[in-house]
This record gives C-alpha cells, sequence and structure tokens, in this order.
C-alpha cells in the first residue's frame, strides 16, 4: 500500500505516560498522567487513549465530510457528533491492546442515511483505516 502523503506532522514526548508530549512547532504541548486504573496517580493531565480518542472522533467527521463531497445528499451540519471511547488493557496473547466504539449523531438525516453515511466514511477515515484488522470498531448511529 503506498499513500501520497500531503501532510505531515511530528511530535515528541518525554517521560512516556507521566511525562509531556508537544509537537515540533509549539502548536500543542500538553501534560500526561497514567489513570489510577492502570496504576498511575491520575491527576489532571491527559493519555494517550484520550488524544486517540479526541483524534478519532474529528477525524471520522472529517471522513464524513468528504462522503458528503462525493454524496450531497447526505448532509453533515455543524449539529453533526462523533463520541469516540477508547479502552485498554491485557490481551490474552500478551501485551496490551484498545477497544474502540464510535458514536455518531446526524440530526439532519435519517436513520438509514445516517448509516449509509457513517459506513461510507468508516471505509475512507484514516483512523478507521489504520484501525481495520487490529482493532474492534464498533459503530453505532443515533
Amino acid at each position: 500500500m503506498s499513500v501520497d502523503v500531503k501532510y505531515t506532522t511530528t511530535a515528541i514526548a518525554t517521560g512516556g505516560r507521566d511525562g509531556t508530549a508537544r509537537t515540533l512547532d509549539d502548536s500543542f504541548s500538553i501534560i500526561m498522567s497514567t489513570p489510577k486504573e492502570l496504576g498511575g496517580a491520575g491527576g489532571e493531565g491527559n493519555n494517550p487513549e484520550q488524544l486517540f480518542a479526541a483524534g478519532y472522533a474529528a477525524c471520522f467527521i472529517g471522513a464524513m465530510k468528504f462522503v458528503q463531497s462525493k454524496h450531497p445528499e447526505l448532509k453533515v451540519s455543524g449539529d453533526t457528533t462523533v463520541t469516540a471511547e477508547v479502552g485498554i488493557g491485557p490481551r490474552d496473547a500478551g501485551g496490551f491492546g484498545l477497544t474502540v466504539s464510535l458514536t455518531v449523531s446526524v440530526p439532519d438525516l435519517d436513520m438509514k442515511q445516517a448509516e449509509e453515511l457513517v459506513h461510507k466514511a468508516h471505509e475512507v477515515c484514516p483512523y478507521s483505516n489504520a484501525t481495520r484488522n487490529n482493532i474492534d470498531v464498533k459503530l453505532a448511529v443515533l
């Protein structure tokens, strides 16, 4: 598989789950903290799963808008939301794994159109393509 790269960004992390991360252009900087559920102290910092959830949710709306550009009848309004839930835990095969659930609300479409839009978006979304056959992504349409 080849990709015609149109944009690249770079981030650097120090200290892992209890450190910091930032983009090299300094447009984004974050303090990291490990959740208590994973043996950490918790705290006000964020963790990689939160960043992944936010990125996936935003990217999925972008994919929906791309689908709309090809199928104008599938309207994506400003009220459209994607809620991404990301879980982490030990895998039976060893190591750790992720789970993802996307809950999508497309208020301006009937259920059949919304489901069509979501399924088409799931085929083109870069996060969906990256996780396909690696993470079971559950889709729900409200």
